[in-house]
């Protein structure tokens, strides 16, 4: 479904040239569970969102159902993103001046669906991430755990392939990143890709491959120690 080859990325200065990716080589399948592990500053969110065609390479090649993503302007991975990718962030990313409902439609606006089936759609996986009787709340009624169901409902309100989730337990509790956890697993046991940046080995635990970055390198890609008391 993804692959990567060679990738590079190249933040440069007048000063200082940063290397964040360094030649990664990746295949995903689809289906696939992904953890990207690593210390900070790693290159873990820079290849998360180059997977999310959120940005480009500096050089190599990346392919997603064999569409060459690599060299696309802005419009063009905006186009390939829609429809296809999730997104799910740490701190939520939701919009204080909108209601739960309004957040969780905002992707299906720019995806020009009509009225009656962003209605449809929306309250659907409200009800489906047990979130629907706060349909109407603001976010900053909710709890930090309700937020995140929230921004995970807006992620599935546009029926992605793939989830990009940047760090989406790390500003949660142990039982409300579990239960987070838990709905991931949930969602990848009915066939969506799902790849996750972490600083928990834990909750990296969850996938079925761990992918271990250092210094914008990948030094291991190994299979999780699956426990089947929370896969």
């Amino acid at each position: 479904m993804i692959r990567l080859q060679n990738i590079n990325k190249i933040y440069r200065t007048s000063d200082i040239e940063t290397k964040a990716l360094n030649d990664i080589n990746i295949h995903i399948a689809k289906g696939e569970f992904i953890s990207i592990m690593g210390p900070s500053g790693c290159g873990k969110s820079t290849l998360l969102n180059t997977l999310g065609m959120l940005d480009s390479p500096s050089s190599g090649e990346y392919f997603f159902d064999d569409i060459p993503i690599h060299g696309l302007s802005e419009r063009q991975l905006a186009q390939q993103r829609k429809g296809k990718v999730g997104f799910i962030f740490q701190s939520f990313n939701l919009i204080d001046e909108l209601s739960v409902a309004d957040n969780v439609e905002l992707p299906l606006l720019y995806q020009k669906i009509g009225v009656k089936e962003r209605k449809m759609r929306v309250t659907e996986v409200l009800e489906q991430l047990n979130i629907g009787h706060r349909a109407s709340h603001m976010p900053q009624q909710l709890s930090g755990g309700q937020q995140q169901r929230v921004a995970i409902a807006r992620a599935l309100s546009t029926s992605p392939d793939v989830i990009m989730a940047d760090e989406p337990t790390g500003n949660l509790d142990s039982k409300n990143g579990d239960e987070v956890m838990t709905m991931l697993s949930e969602l990848n046991k009915i066939g969506t890709t799902i790849m996750m940046v972490t600083h928990s080995p834990y909750h990296a635990e969850y996938a079925d491959r761990i992918i271990q970055l250092f210094d914008g390198q990948v030094v291991s890609q190994n299979k999780a120690k699956v426990d089947v008391s929370h896969a």
